[in-house]
């Protein structure tokens, strides 16, 4: 079986959108009961760690569909998980306003620490399984999907005109005080210029594939990296990004800002 290379651009378009809704979805039904959602869903991480094995040694187009499918598979149970809140951080406390940069940095970090170090080890690990093999697909795709995070975290916490607090679950109620509105921050011109060029290079790198599944996994990953660097600009563009899934989902609750306190003592 085989699947033209130009196939490759709407699969990520649909398949980031559908990955995103899905664990909303998720999220949104299992109010209450959150913890077990994420137990349940396990097969889902155990299927893409195993795709993912399977993937690695065969260099056809499928094969690069797999470990692409199945690293969104790794990267949606973890992504559930923080959702659900089961793997976050030490700090679940609302950020002091009058907190100075690197205290509030700590704080920020302790948000989601659990959750950035799980993400690196998987990184690392997924890569390491990936050196010299056929297929290494899902490891650009994991290691895409993480610094693209990475980058969007930060410019959150230096500052951005716009973000969207609206499928965040009750308990994270927390995150959105680390947050900061600004006009800008001089990181975003960084991160959406190094984005740009990834999405150039995988480009022209696909444009210069010697075969079908070598172009595939370009035009794949340069799909991926270009929704990375929409994410971004609908940090500072004034458009209606929830409207992509709030329709497909229940209706929110408001969600209620933790106010709890803590001392000086730290996270």
């Amino acid at each position: 079986m085989t699947l033209a290379p130009w196939i490759a651009a709407p699969a990520a378009l649909f398949l980031w959108w559908f990955s995103t809704g899905a664990i909303l979805w998720v999220v949104r039904r299992s109010a209450g009961g959150r913890s077990r959602a994420a137990l349940w869903s396990l097969p889902a991480l155990f299927a893409g760690l195993a795709g993912f094995w399977v993937s690695l040694a065969n260099g056809d187009t499928i094969a690069v569909y797999l470990g692409f499918i199945s690293a969104l598979l790794i990267w949606g149970w973890i992504e559930l998980a923080f959702l659900c809140g089961m793997i976050t951080g030490p700090n679940a406390y609302p950020c002091p306003t009058d907190a100075p940069f690197w205290e509030r940095f700590i704080r920020a970090w302790g948000t989601i620490a659990y959750h950035e170090m799980l993400l690196v080890l998987i990184t690392i690990a997924l890569a390491a399984i990936s050196w010299n093999q056929p297929n290494t697909a899902g490891a650009w795709c994991f290691g895409i999907l993480f610094a693209a995070r990475i980058s969007a975290k930060l410019n959150l916490f230096f500052g951005v005109p716009k973000f969207n607090t609206e499928f965040l679950p009750d308990h994270l109620s927390h995150l959105p005080s680390h947050f900061r509105i600004a006009r800008m921050n001089w990181f975003f011109p960084i991160s959406v210029s190094l984005l740009s060029i990834a999405v150039a290079l995988f480009m022209a790198q696909a444009g210069h594939a010697a075969t079908d599944p070598q172009k595939t996994a370009k035009i794949l990953l340069a799909s991926l990296t270009a929704l990375a660097l929409l994410e971004h600009w609908l940090l500072v563009l004034p458009l209606p990004d929830a409207k992509l899934w709030r329709w497909m989902l229940p209706d929110p609750k408001p969600l209620a800002m933790n106010t709890e306190r803590e001392g000086r003592h730290g996270i």
